[in-house]
């Protein structure tokens, strides 16, 4: 069993920190595109973009102690960010703006009772996961790396200097050494006290699994909603003769958005029910995400490349096409671009291959875009954003070549 004191290092590391550290990117969100899960898993893609830019440059240069010198900065880093999280949160209240965590508040009070049974059978179904990912834990190959990894930076202060088979002193692993998940997993571990295996192998799991579907909810909510409400302005539709009439939720009048939320908690079931019946290979997506939850490559399958899509449809997935052809557009937060940059910065702590997909993924989507609406616009901004991942790119190969060489 925990320690009231391991409890709490869990609680503030993998939860208050990254929340706050997400009220960041959510000050530059609309309000009505806010809510605590937005904010939450804006606040982990920050939280392992900021121990990227701790962890990568002390592998490269810091020889002796690095993984120490890398928690060193990310503990300083992240707590200045979420001091500033909390700062921001705390002039919006005194300046009258709607707070950075927003949301329906009634949400629970309207839903049916179909409804109700819809959303209970999905958290059987999540909770069917977790137990079974966390007391029956599953064996997997990889383990005498990713882990012991983890475990080697908990106990020696070192990452990628000491090879997990032998135990012996290495050059540095050029394949893995841009790849600072283990390494996170590792600094939780130190933080909370508990061993890298136990953090790996059961927390990892109960925290992951859950902020995957949390993912998926919020996917869920963009594509079972349509947008018709711009940056704090009513949208308008036009009618007949010229005239312009707003709607509201729920198909009524007003500002807000018409929110079919009864199709919400079967897509979710939908979701669960593909996850658990998944693993029809060992190289399925499915698979790695309940299998092997713990390991970089899983979180860049399950959690980072839909996140990817997720960005996509809140930058460009709510557009209105009126009876007359125009189209009303919204407009584009920067805060979905901070942290459009901050999955990509994510991909590369995950895998470094992860980098390079998320690249693709973002070039089509990008090249396709730009066709479809004639706007060679969206190909330079999506461009800019994978500037992180470019440079990312380029570390590697530098770093791979000087070691061949």
């Amino acid at each position: 069993m925990l320690h009231v004191t391991e409890m709490i290092s869990f609680l503030f590391w993998l939860g208050v920190i990254p929340f706050c550290i997400g009220l960041i990117p959510a000050n530059f969100i609309s309000s009505e595109k806010r809510n605590p899960g937005v904010v939450l898993l804006a606040g982990y893609f920050g939280m392992w973009a900021l121990f990227e830019i701790a962890a990568v440059p002390a592998v490269l240069w810091v020889k002796y102690d690095n993984f120490r010198a890398a928690s060193a900065a990310f503990t300083v880093l992240a707590l200045l960010l979420a001091a500033a999280g909390l700062w921001l949160m705390y002039r919006n209240y005194r300046a009258g703006r709607p707070g950075l965590v927003c949301g329906q508040a009634d949400f629970l009070k309207r839903l049916s009772a179909a409804e109700w049974a819809e959303w209970l059978l999905f958290f059987l179904l999540l909770g069917f996961q977790m137990y079974k990912a966390a007391a029956f834990a599953s064996f997997d190959g990889d383990d005498a790396y990713y882990v012991v990894e983890s475990l080697i930076a908990q106990e020696s202060d070192v990452m990628y200097r000491i090879l997990p088979y032998t135990g012996r002193p290495t050059d540095l692993d050029v394949r893995h050494a841009l790849a600072v998940f283990p390494m996170w997993v590792a600094f939780v571990s130190v933080k909370a006290g508990v061993h890298a295996t136990i953090v790996s192998h059961v927390a990892m799991p109960l925290l992951l699994i859950p902020l995957t579907y949390l993912l998926y909810y919020e996917i869920g909510r963009l594509l079972f909603g349509k947008a018709l409400q711009t940056d704090g302005e009513p949208d308008v539709r036009r009618q007949g003769g010229g005239r312009r009439e707003s709607f509201g939720r729920d198909g009524g009048r007003g500002n807000g958005n018409v929110f079919h939320r009864e199709n919400l908690p079967i897509f979710m079931i939908i979701m669960a029910v593909f996850q658990i019946f998944g693993n029809v290979s060992i190289y399925t997506n499915e698979t790695f995400f309940l299998t092997r939850t713990w390991q970089g490559k899983a979180v860049a399958g399950a959690l980072v490349i839909p996140a990817m899509l997720w960005v996509f449809l809140m930058l460009y997935g709510k557009e209105l096409k009126e009876h007359d052809n125009d189209v009303i557009k919204q407009k584009t937060d920067a805060g979905v671009w901070i942290l459009f940059v901050l999955i990509h910065m994510t991909a590369g702590v995950c895998s470094s291959i992860a980098v390079f997909l998320v690249c693709i993924l973002t070039a089509l989507t990008a090249f396709c875009l730009a066709f479809a609406r004639r706007d060679l616009r969206i190909v330079l901004k999506m461009g800019a954003a994978c500037v992180p991942s470019v440079i990312y790119m380029g570390i590697y190969v530098v770093v791979a070549y000087s070691y061949l060489l």
